[in-house]
């Protein structure tokens, strides 16, 4: 019993107090009606891309041709398409892991990116990034 009244004691300690509700940002809204059917269609071509690239990587990975980690963005390939398109010129891209669908949806070669994860000098870092070290000074990522 003490032991149960000890553990309740830090688990209370333990919790924050939080004195005012955190402000919340909300992005501009862009109505769907400035959005033309091209961009639309070029986004799902791009997401397109990004899910047939990983499910490529995900393979050659399970074949052992991609060494290392290779942390794979299917099913956020939305996010990174809306993203990329709010940017503005002089933006700069910094991931953490899940960056190939970043680096496709800024308009990197699909080769390179490929090249880069399994360890070729035609990738982006030279083959030495692997899936979570890659960076392109062209691309400010």
């Amino acid at each position: 019993m003490a032991v149960k009244r000890k553990v309740q004691a830090e688990e209370q300690a333990a919790e924050p107090a939080v004195s005012a509700p955190l402000p919340v940002s909300s992005p501009p809204r862009i109505p769907a009606e400035d959005v033309s059917p091209d961009t639309l269609l070029r986004y799902y071509r791009d997401m397109l891309l990004i899910r047939r690239f990983e499910e490529r990587a995900g393979q050659m990975y399970g074949m052992g041709l991609i060494g290392g980690f290779c942390h794979l963005y299917i099913g956020q390939e939305a996010v990174v398409v809306g993203m990329q398109a709010a940017l503005q010129e002089g933006d700069t891209i910094v991931t953490s892991y899940r960056d190939h669908g970043h680096m496709l949806a800024c308009g990197m070669d699909p080769k390179g990116v490929m090249a880069e994860l399994t360890g070729r000098r035609g990738g982006y870092s030279q083959g030495k990034g692997g899936s979570m070290h890659m960076f392109s000074r062209e691309k400010n990522f």
